[in-house]
């Protein structure tokens, strides 16, 4: 038998090498071999690792597509059947906030006279959504249809543009409120200033370009002392963020006008009130508490002095929203090249009778047959104007302008549907 010697060390030296080297290349080619399965192996796990990663993409970008609220065949059908126009000369129109107050109110109008239109609204709470929804609800019995979306989301805009050529945008959609301001301010500057720009950007770079009408508001009066308040008084003391976007937005709006041609109309809103109106307006929460046998808080100005709004009422304001769609004169833009001037223009839509905070409380403790319960307080420096007074004379020389609606048939008709909408019978929920 071999020692173990001769098994590690066989007696010719030859042999020896020959079999040394074949072990060591047999060694090295299943090191080798073992080598590149590791590589192959390693490979495997990269590419598995890499289809995994561009699934998981996949179906997270399928879960935010099917999770949209807009988007499909179905809703671009919509979108166009609320579009078509019903009558010669009409106008295909975009109203964003078409869910809010004047919006409601807006589209029903030009929805009723054969326009086509198309609602943009994101639905926040800001107020009760639920009001809003039973706004697009009241839409919707009308045949418009109201897209959930925010103005900022510059690819939904972009695709309603692609799938409507809109003649005229009401820009409506706004951040609104005097005191909010002081709570959330940046969402004063994301929708009144934000989402205007990004909206300006897709009207101008559409083909055709459509005039756009917004509305700006009474607030950049500010704290001009001149009665009443002209469209070329100075605007430049705006007493609350509300109302420096809303001028902010006038400066914007006019840039846009000057470079790309946009025909844009400015309405400086004045106190509207009416049915479906907002609950944070001081004549909706009186309303509210006087009924709920809860007091009501009445500021008051200096030296004691009642404040004094120019209220005006839902269908005055809606008419000079509609004047100003039809005057408003083409943009002269195409694929956001300006070729020539378009109309820029301001107006003030207001009903030129202001009324006192007081006054208001008697005629709706009168329509309510409810006394109220008074908290006079003098007014705190939350941004808030101690009078507004529309000078509407140019509104009246260019649109036809012509408020018909004093604050105590208002009211009543406010007072009806309210009492009506949250199921009052003789003053008393249902």
């Amino acid at each position: 038998m071999p020692s173990i010697d001769e098994e590690l060390f066989p007696s010719t030296p030859g042999k020896f090498k020959i079999e040394r080297a074949h072990a060591m290349n047999r060694q090295f080619h299943r090191c080798f071999a073992s080598t590149s399965t590791l590589f192959l192996w390693a490979l495997f796990l990269i590419a598995l690792t890499a289809s995994y990663l561009s699934f998981r993409s996949f179906v997270d970008s399928g879960s935010r597509y099917f999770a949209a609220s807009w988007g499909g065949i179905q809703w671009e059908n919509q979108v166009r059947s609320s579009a078509q126009i019903h009558r010669s000369g009409g106008l295909s129109v975009l109203v964003t906030g078409a869910a809010g107050f004047v919006g409601t109110h807006v589209s029903l109008a030009l929805k009723k006279r054969g326009d086509g239109v198309v609602g943009l609204d994101n639905f926040n709470n800001y107020y009760d959504p639920s009001l809003k929804k039973a706004r697009k609800a009241l839409l919707n019995t009308h045949n418009v249809f109201v897209v959930e979306g925010d103005i900022n989301d510059a690819r939904l805009l972009a695709k309603l543009f692609d799938v409507v050529a809109f003649t005229h945008i009401m820009h409506l959609a706004a951040q609104a409120g005097v005191r909010y301001a002081m709570e959330n301010p940046n969402s004063y500057v994301h929708s009144n200033i934000a989402g205007l720009v990004t909206l300006l950007e897709a009207s101008r770079s559409a083909n055709p370009q459509p005039a756009i009408v917004w509305a700006s508001s009474s607030s950049v009066y500010g704290l001009n002392e001149k009665v009443p308040f002209s469209e070329s008084d100075r605007t430049d003391q705006p007493a609350s963020l509300y109302a420096a976007t809303k001028k902010a937005g006038e400066e914007i709006t006019h840039t846009y006008n000057n470079i790309y041609g946009l025909s844009i109309t400015g309405l400086r809103f004045f106190t509207v009130y009416g049915p479906w109106g907002r609950p944070d307006m001081a004549y909706f929460s009186f309303t509210r508490n006087i009924l709920q046998g809860k007091p009501i808080t009445v500021y008051r100005g200096k030296n004691r002095v009642d404040l004094a709004r120019d209220f005006t009422y839902i269908d005055d304001i809606v008419k000079g929203c509609v004047g100003s769609l039809d005057t408003a004169g083409k943009s002269t833009g195409s694929g956001g090249k300006k070729r020539g001037p378009a109309p820029y223009r301001i107006f003030n839509l207001g009903n030129t009778s202001p009324v006192t905070v007081p006054t208001l409380v008697s005629i709706l403790e009168r329509h309510l047959k409810v006394k109220a319960k008074k908290n006079v307080v003098d007014m705190p420096g939350n941004g808030d104007v101690p009078f507004t007074h529309a000078n509407i004379s140019l509104a009246r020389r260019e649109l036809g302008y012509k408020p018909t609606t004093d604050l105590q048939t208002g009211l009543k008709k406010f007072v009806r549907w309210y009492l009506s909408y949250y199921g009052y019978n003789h003053g008393k929920p249902v």
